[in-house]
């Protein structure tokens, strides 16, 4: 049973759309007629760059516990934490009725494809899921992989995401992220030509980044051929090897307020190319794990309510400043 259409969305800016981003929610809404609720599943998977095979330690901003829904234990049947997540987000969002499972602690294309394949496949077999969203890195993909998922594509909504978390090899060194931006370049490329949903996660705020290079991301990011893009503000985690670095120097970091990352995404989003859907604005660590400074429990749809806020009164919008 094919469950997704492909079909196009029209974006008419300015000022036909009621919002003045392009957002991905309003386009499952169009194009499928509901929301699409991804459900969070650990499959038990770990990274390159802990276990050994290019690094070990981890990236230094990394604590999924921070990130992870209270149900997902990679020692729970995946079934059931499908179950679990399904029942939780039926009452937390008024009955969404379409879902996919989403693949989110650690890299989780790291690992055989037949080991994938069984994976993906139990998740699959379930009832209510209708595709998958498969967290992973751009070092953790070749073409068998990819092949693998383009022929999932045929019958379920396959999106693939990148955490690339910045553009510049000076930064992903400092964090220890074991890989290159070249090769999230490849690994797009090779990605998007199966026709397969992209998407990429970008971190603002990390450390040796200035405010002028955190935009200038904005352009080598309209020039992949991705689908949608998630920003985070950074966040400093506790129990991990930059919370530590925090803690002995502060003064190498500079944490947005509030008020300034909404001024700053403002400018970020006025530089995107108007296509890419943007599917979050910001990140949220629950308090526990949050070793830095905070919004004061502000969540993540106020914030965007004060992104839209501040767009309107600029009178701008996603892409005013594309190409320019």
């Amino acid at each position: 049973m094919v469950y997704f259409c492909r079909k196009e969305v029209i974006l008419i800016f300015p000022w036909g759309n009621t919002r003045r981003f392009n957002s991905w929610a309003d386009q499952c809404k169009q194009l499928y007629g509901s929301r699409v609720q991804r459900v969070s599943v650990n499959a038990g998977f770990t990274c390159p760059n802990r276990d050994g095979t290019v690094g070990t330690g981890g990236c230094t901003f990394c604590n999924n516990e921070g990130f992870s829904p209270s149900y997902c234990h990679p020692g729970t049947p995946i079934l059931q934490q499908l179950d679990q997540g399904i029942s939780f987000l039926r009452k937390r969002y008024k009955n969404p009725e379409i879902f996919v499972a989403y693949f989110q602690a650690y890299t989780n294309t790291h690992g055989s494809l037949e080991h994938l394949k069984a994976i993906y496949g139990q998740a699959l077999s379930h009832p209510e899921i209708r595709g998958l969203a498969i967290g992973t890195r751009p070092d953790c993909v070749d073409e068998e992989k990819l092949d693998y998922f383009a022929s999932l594509d045929r019958d379920y909504f396959i999106t693939v995401e990148y955490g690339l978390e910045s553009c510049y090899n000076k930064t992903l060194l400092r964090v220890n992220r074991g890989h290159t931006f070249e090769q999230s370049v490849k690994a797009i490329e090779l990605t998007a030509s199966r026709g397969l949903h992209t998407g990429v996660h970008i971190i603002f705020g990390l450390p040796g980044e200035d405010r002028i290079q955190m935009l200038d991301q904005a352009a080598m990011l309209s020039n992949l051929p991705i689908n949608t893009i998630k920003f985070h503000q950074l966040q400093i985690v506790k129990g991990t090897p930059m919370a530590l670095e925090y803690a002995k120097n502060p003064e190498h970091f500079h944490l947005f307020t509030l008020e300034e990352y909404v001024d700053f995404i403002v400018s970020f989003a006025e530089r995107l190319r108007p296509g890419i859907s943007i599917e979050r604005f910001s990140g949220e660590v629950p308090p526990a794990f949050n070793a830095g400074k905070n919004w004061g429990g502000i969540r993540s749809d106020q914030v965007i309510h004060l992104i839209e806020k501040k767009m309107l009164e600029l009178n701008t919008w996603q892409g005013r400043l594309w190409g320019y």
